[in-house]
């Protein structure tokens, strides 16, 4: 059994035991070299078998194991836009599912700069429109945006987080739940943001993507 298989099933396991994975909902997937190990269709994310994962190539063939998710599209789009991707978490966790059924706060980001941890590790995250779960346009979508991200909200759906490892998609994915639970906290209150020179120190030194408003 090779290390990434059990990784992923070990972060299934941790995301479920938060409560961020109701039911079969969500996919987790990861990349190594030319291959993606990805959850299978109708998998709950507390119980996945390392050994029946779905084997997919960076275009999307399924080479080997079960049927894959039918959301893999958006996993190799995040893939072929970002060569540093290894890992790619999609979660129909509670809060930021209900801030994808709101208005964009901007084109860049669905969720303003509310808190250093939501720019540290999860950074702009766009709102793409609404597409029906597993649609390649939405993907397709995804991966021609001209600007920097790391994690995406499809409008009522859910949030899609990649990282440079799994344990770090699965961080920004926890603080993009945490930021959206505190962001509906607020109601319609006018919060506190963090300032364009109060953001700037944290994406140098975290190599986050902002780029403003």
């Amino acid at each position: 059994m090779n290390d990434a298989r059990s990784e992923l099933a070990a972060a299934g396991a941790h995301l479920a035991g938060l409560g961020l994975s109701p039911g079969s909902s969500g996919n987790l997937s990861m990349r190594t070299e030319s291959r993606i190990y990805l959850t299978p269709t109708g998998t709950d994310l507390a119980r996945v078998d390392p050994a029946a994962l779905s084997v997919l190539d960076l275009a999307g063939a399924h080479l080997e194991g079960p049927k894959p998710s039918k959301e893999f599209p958006l996993h190799t789009a995040f893939y072929r836009r970002d060569p540093t991707a290894r890992a790619v978490v999609h979660l129909h966790s509670r809060h930021a599912a209900a801030v994808s059924c709101l208005p964009a706060w901007s084109e860049h980001s669905a969720v303003p700069p509310l808190t250093p941890y939501f720019v540290m590790r999860v950074g702009q995250t766009p709102l793409l429109p609404y597409a029906a779960p597993g649609d390649s346009g939405q993907a397709d979508e995804m991966e021609a945006l001209p600007f920097p991200f790391r994690a995406a909200l499809l409008q009522n759906h859910g949030p899609v987080v990649a990282g440079t490892s799994m344990a770090r998609a699965v961080e920004a994915a926890v603080e993009l739940e945490e930021v959206s639970a505190l962001l509906l906290a607020l109601g319609g209150r006018t919060p506190r943001l963090l300032s364009p020179a109060e953001i700037a120190p944290l994406t140098r030194k975290y190599g986050a993507p902002w780029t403003g408003r």
